[in-house]
């Protein structure tokens, strides 16, 4: 026991000196007013670009245009003709595949040419070939785009609140790996269940018992996440799951089986029940379904801190419809909006990664884990600005920057401070290029009042 105590913390002494060398900025003190919010909920959606959706909205940094008419393109292998962006007005979308391989190959060494060419390759991927995912005709729909014509709501949010066209995927890769970056800002792969036995993995994190991956092994996530620091602070959180099925496929297949998603199986997108810290910390109650989310919006009992996941339907994932993501998110935002709680709520949507729908920005890079490509983010609030383009560079680690400096002090998953210290590469909440979401509220107006909009899903009680 003394030699184990003593190997932490000599290893906490190491880390603390690289991450001091490292230089991280110093912890700003937080904006007046920002007490106001008493309640964070991040729903995430899935696999949409940010030029897929709002690649056309006005004053935000979307596709190159002149006269109308955009300037980049895309080169297909097939036709040896180059794509340019094109409205699609359909409900379906294909989209391509989303490895770390794969926006590595959509980037293209900044071109942003390669997802043409990465959706024809995915195909070979197809395990079920009579998938409409994979017919022939729709490799090219990764170039399409989407207006208010087909997303209304979401055009309409971003009018009426705030819309952030530098929100990139914290990593370049699969919805895994972003959902991990969600919750505790890394990904990684441990060897046993000490934090410190933890390596960087971005495509394959988990299967840390025979480290082979976590395909035929359950995972495993041994290192420190937000809810930990949540659940030592006394602040309450949930994580919200809509039952049903999640379709997404690793290692690159455009098509495989649908998994089931439950609340007690942990799945891509509801990746929480395979940390120590949520098994160790009595907290596996705090997953919860989405019926549970219904019921505390109308009880005016929302969490602090709230994830939303939803199930494959919903997702707007390929192949689900776009009109089904778009209506279940009204309902959430209808459902907070006519909450006790709305006054004091402060909702971030995004889009967990692109899924090899084109964007035309180069990512920056600030470790070895990213940033991904750029997708959609919004800011709904009582006080967030109106109108307001947010052109800041963010990720999702802004989300948890935001949480820490609501209610934990400003505290961060640093291996230097934290109670049960990692070796995770970097703290991603203080990297320098990393923007503040408070620029993003008015403290001072008046609270906005809620904006019903039509279309919402009606509230649902067990899914």
């Amino acid at each position: 026991m003394f030699h184990e105590s003593m190997k932490l913390r000599l290893q906490r002494i190491v880390l603390g000196l690289a991450f001091t060398l490292a230089g991280s900025p110093p912890v700003r003190a937080a904006p007046a007013g920002i007490t106001k919010i008493q309640h964070v909920v991040v729903i995430m959606q899935e696999n949409r670009s940010f030029d897929s959706y709002f690649g056309t909205f006005p004053g935000a940094d979307g596709i190159p245009m002149q006269d109308g008419e955009p300037t980049v393109c895309a080169p297909d292998p097939k036709t040896h003709d180059c794509v340019r962006p094109y409205h699609d007005p359909n409900d379906r979308n294909v989209g391509g595949p989303h490895t770390s391989d794969d926006a590595r190959d959509d980037i293209d060494a900044g071109r942003m040419d390669g997802f043409v060419r990465q959706a024809r390759l995915g195909r070979r991927h197809c395990t079920d070939k009579t998938d409409p995912r994979c017919a022939e005709g729709l490799r090219r729909d990764v170039m399409g785009y989407h207006d208010d014509r087909e997303i209304p709501n979401y055009w309409t949010y971003a009018r009426r609140f705030v819309l952030q066209d530098r929100m990139f995927e914290p990593t370049a890769s699969w919805s895994l790996p972003a959902h991990l970056f969600l919750v505790s800002a890394w990904s990684a792969v441990c060897e046993d269940h000490t934090p410190m036995s933890c390596r960087n993995a971005l495509d394959r994190p988990g299967g840390v018992r025979h480290g082979s991956g976590f395909r035929g092994n359950s995972p495993d996530f041994a290192w420190t996440n937000l809810t930990h620091l949540l659940h030592e602070a006394g602040v309450s959180w949930k994580y919200y799951v809509a039952e049903g099925t999640q379709p997404d496929c690793d290692d690159g297949e455009m098509t495989c089986d649908d998994k089931p998603q439950k609340v007690g199986t942990p799945e891509v997108w509801n990746p929480l029940p395979w940390f120590d810290t949520v098994r160790e910390d009595g907290e596996l109650g705090s997953i919860q379904t989405l019926g549970h989310f219904y019921a505390d919006a109308a009880s005016g009992v929302l969490p602090a801190v709230a994830w939303i996941v939803p199930n494959g339907k919903l997702s707007e994932h390929p192949p689900a419809l776009v009109s089904d993501g778009q209506a279940y998110v009204t309902g959430l935002v209808n459902a907070i909006m006519a909450s006790t709680d709305w006054g004091s709520t402060a909702i971030f949507l995004a889009w967990d990664d692109w899924g090899g729908f084109y964007d035309h920005v180069v990512p920056p890079r600030v470790d070895e884990n990213g940033y991904g490509l750029r997708v959609p983010g919004l800011v709904i609030s009582p006080y967030a600005k109106k109108g307001y383009i947010d052109h800041q560079t963010l990720s999702f680690d802004a989300y948890l920057k935001f949480i820490e400096d609501v209610f934990l002090a400003g505290k961060r998953l640093d291996p230097a401070t934290i109670s049960r210290p990692d070796p995770r590469p970097t703290v991603r909440e203080n990297v320098a290029i990393l923007g503040d979401l408070a620029t993003d509220f008015d403290f001072d107006q008046a609270p906005r009042p809620p904006l019903f909009l039509p279309g919402g899903l009606a509230a649902t009680p067990t899914h």
